[in-house]
């Protein structure tokens, strides 16, 4: 019987613990950034050691460790190293199709992009930056609908 009493506190010590573990959030690894077309061509998956990324509605998410989906010779590497909004949309790996256009798109594409934008890459993978086509217009001023707050796991803090 003392031996179960001397395990109370530390019991709930452990619980308590665990709690406030819980409740804080985990601060970021490492800042978002912005990255451009081109900058975004490099994270193909064909440099061994190079992170994987790939853009869904201008978000940028390191896919590296679905390195056997997004990886070089992988079946989905034809969506990495640029945005993929359309390709992921109609689910297809279309060369006409990897691009960030939405036009013309069926309510019904628009609700898989949905889906798979928040179901799959917003809950596995972390989100690195954005598409410079998402926060600045073709000639290269900001674009005023793009709001930081309400972008994908936004903290400013972390964030810019």
């Amino acid at each position: 019987m003392a031996t179960a009493t001397a395990w109370v506190p530390v019991l709930l010590l452990v619980v308590v613990y665990a709690q406030d573990v819980k409740l804080k959030p985990k601060p970021a690894v490492e800042p978002v950034r912005l990255f451009t077309e081109e900058e975004l061509r490099r994270y193909d998956g064909s440099e061994e050691g190079e992170p994987i990324l790939m853009a869904v509605r201008g978000v940028v998410f390191d896919v590296s460790k679905g390195k056997e989906f997004y990886g070089k010779d992988a079946p989905y590497n034809a969506l990495v190293g640029r945005d993929s909004t359309r390709a992921v949309a109609k689910m297809s790996l279309d060369p006409e199709d990897l691009t960030s256009d939405t036009t013309g798109l069926t309510d019904e594409q628009l609700e898989s992009l949905d889906s798979v934008f928040e179901g799959t890459y917003k809950t596995k993978y972390p989100i690195v930056g954005y598409t410079a086509s998402r926060i600045l217009n073709q000639d290269g001023s900001p674009n005023e609908d793009f709001k930081p707050e309400d972008q994908p796991h936004f903290q400013i803090r972390d964030e810019f």
